[in-house]
């Protein structure tokens, strides 16, 4: 336990700075770096780390991705040039598995692929949140604090009330009262961060909206880290690495955020096209 709180304090140390300067180079590169990593950690899992035909392009668009979103002007036109280089990149794809003469598998490939692209569009994710305007320097931390609110309290709860298995063949230990409790402090802590923007910084946030968001999101955290314990089931691993001491790899780390980022980037596309005032 001693191991993992210093590993927390070490983490949060490091990513409060990374956090204030998210308008500056720093965040793309950050996210880049983290890109590099969990896409290693993907692909060392599933033993496709020395196929570097399939692995090279992945990594080199994991780094020019998330400048691709922070600094082109036309947010359409970015998405149409990392959707092209997804088609090309699936057709180069499928032309190895073709010559490769059975040593790529067609199915094993594929899913390790997806789940690359899930990991790439998620942490781009979040630099399209925080650069949503006119509230995005606000709501981009809604990203972390669903994340980790529903993981640290789905986790006590289950701790002290939990006594139904939510889905025991994929996590053995999360347990129905811990994922409704996750729910309940995740809503409860937008409806806080909602009311601090409110009063600190003279937003007007609306509260309902951003609690309906939390419950939403919390639900998708906890599916993204379903997702990943699903993974490391059927590669039979309990870590993805070994970069946070007593908490595991990066992937381990982010299985949550990468969800909700996704789930918020959509709920600000939902918002720009409905109208509904958030802030």
């Amino acid at each position: 336990m001693l191991k993992r709180i210093l590993t927390s304090i070490v983490a949060i140390l490091i990513l409060v700075p990374v956090l204030f300067l998210s308008d500056t180079v720093v965040f793309p590169i950050a996210l880049a770096l983290v890109s590099l990593i969990c896409l290693y950690e993907l692909f060392k899992c599933t033993g496709i780390e020395k196929a570097w035909t399939v692995t090279v392009p992945l990594y080199l668009f994991s780094l020019i991705l998330p400048f691709l979103v922070r600094y082109m002007d036309d947010t359409v036109y970015s998405a149409m040039i990392a959707f092209m280089v997804a088609v090309v990149y699936v057709i180069y794809l499928f032309t190895l598995i073709v010559w490769s003469g059975g040593k790529l598998a067609f199915g094993e490939t594929s899913a390790v692929v997806f789940m690359a692209m899930y990991i790439l569009l998620a942490l781009s994710s979040i630099l399209y949140v925080r650069d949503f305007e006119p509230y995005g320097v606000y709501i981009y931390l809604l990203i972390f604090i669903g994340a980790w609110v529903t993981d640290i309290f789905a986790y006590f709860t289950g701790y002290f009330l939990g006594k139904h298995k939510l889905i025991e063949a994929v996590s053995p230990k999360k347990t129905v009262e811990g994922s409704i409790g996750g729910i309940v402090f995740c809503a409860a802590s937008f409806a806080l961060f909602g009311w601090i923007v409110d009063q600190w910084f003279g937003q007007d946030a609306n509260l309902l909206f951003l609690v309906i968001s939390g419950v939403i999101l919390s639900l998708i955290a906890q599916i993204g880290d379903l997702i990943m314990s699903v993974i490391k089931r059927h590669y039979g691993i309990k870590d993805f690495g070994k970069l946070f001491p007593g908490h595991g790899g990066m992937l381990d780390r982010f299985d949550s955020i990468l969800a909700v980022s996704l789930g918020l980037g959509a709920i600000c596309v939902f918002v720009s096209l409905s109208g509904i005032q958030l802030m």
